[in-house]
């Protein structure tokens, strides 16, 4: 059997390692846009640009542990086209590879702004990483547009080495799509704790300088001076290659799958950013951009890609998510929004050291801390199954 991995992220990475764990010895082609090895995503807005902890060892496996998986690795080139009728894909380079099974596991891509002014950044590659760390720490001066995780935590970062941050969201609490607002606002507070200048309701509304970006002008007509501008406002999916190609797509461009990460397309599987899939607790559709759901959701792909129907595993996690900010650690299990319910079940928002969970109709959702690792993770049972609110709050006396 010949499998084909289409991206060499987290998920692909993982995918083609579950499969020789399970003892496939068949041929595995790793194909990756990027000419790097594959690496870790998370470090580039956290340890890579302040030079702590892993600094520039972002690599996922060392050459060794690859050379163990004996992959067909073909890294800096794309693919570019999936032909379902005669299994095959087509790189960058006119290469066809025949495939048995396949995994899309192309990952996203940031927004980027619409401007050619130098000095405007979005990170998504080691390449982007090297770059904003370079500015940083030549104008010690940073504008960052848009307060989701990505945001926050080059926000963070740039503080920690020393810069001038303002942090710009059109919202007006920080990670408005992935936490409830009572929470965010916290958020937001952590950052003015740190000295960031902390805009909120301020949507963007031009990159201006001449040929370098000099200031960001804001819809209400006012202007940041900006010698450089880090922006996070969002992703898109790298699917354009499967347009007409008969994968189903949901409208914002994910691979729609089923509860087993298969598409609509046979012997063709998703994981990672890009997928999406129905999880009976949690209700409708999941996507998740998360480095644990990339992991967990390639080693589930890999089972069923080689089992048999009546064998294959649904895939089910709970979402977890964890961040690095200011020294302080934010987790979430499950979801954090929407929420009808936030009730802070140890510490305060006061004291900047919180566990809060989240509800929705009469059943726990999520369960998000900050500074709380261990009591965090005590409560990880409770959205392993339908838990309602009131067995929850139980649970926490």
């Amino acid at each position: 059997m010949r499998i084909v991995i289409a991206g060499a992220g987290m998920a692909g990475l993982h995918v083609a390692e579950s499969l020789r764990g399970q003892g496939f010895d068949g041929t595995i082609t790793l194909v990756g846009a990027e000419s790097h090895p594959p690496y870790s995503r998370p470090p580039l807005s956290k340890e890579f640009l302040t030079g702590k902890g892993r600094g520039d060892d972002v690599g996922l496996r060392g050459s060794e542990e690859l050379d163990a998986l004996r992959l067909d690795l073909r890294l800096g080139n794309a693919v570019v086209a999936l032909d379902a009728q005669d299994q095959t894909v087509t790189l960058g380079d006119g290469t066809i590879l025949t495939y048995d099974r396949l995994v899309i596991a192309t990952g996203v891509s940031p927004r980027r702004p619409d401007t050619d002014l130098a000095g405007v950044h979005a990170l998504r590659t080691l390449e982007d990483a090297g770059l904003i760390r370079d500015a940083i720490r030549t104008t010690n001066r940073v504008v960052v547009v848009g307060a989701g995780f990505i945001g926050a935590e080059i926000a963070a970062s740039a503080r920690a080495l020393g810069a001038e941050v303002t942090l710009l969201e059109a919202a007006t609490t920080p990670m408005t799509r992935a936490v409830d607002p009572r929470i965010g606002a916290v958020l937001g507070e952590l950052h003015r704790d740190n000295g960031v200048d902390l805009r909120l309701g301020s949507p963007v509304a031009a990159y201006e300088g001449d040929g370098r970006v000099e200031r960001v002008r804001l819809a209400d007509g006012s202007a940041v001076d900006a010698p450089m501008v880090v922006v996070g406002t969002g992703v898109t999916m790298n699917t354009e290659w499967l347009r007409g190609s008969g994968v189903d797509l949901d409208p914002d461009g994910s691979v729609r799958c089923d509860e087993y990460c298969a598409t609509s397309l046979p012997n063709v599987y998703a994981a990672g950013d890009l997928a999406s899939w129905p999880h009976p607790l949690f209700g409708g559709r999941l996507r998740l951009e998360h480095w644990t759901n990339a992991a967990e959701q390639g080693a589930v792909v890999a089972h069923n890609l080689l089992a048999e129907v009546g064998e294959r595993t649904a895939y089910t996690p709970v979402p977890y998510f964890f961040s690095d900010q200011y020294g302080m650690k934010i987790q979430l299990l499950g979801q954090a929004a929407p929420a009808e319910t936030v009730e802070f079940v140890h510490g305060s928002p006061e004291e900047r050291k919180f566990v809060a969970f989240i509800g929705r109709g009469d059943q726990l959702v999520g369960v998000f801390g900050l500074r709380s690792t261990p009591k965090v993770m005590r409560y990880r049972p409770l959205l392993h199954q339908a838990t309602s609110w009131a067995e929850a709050l139980a649970a926490a006396r």
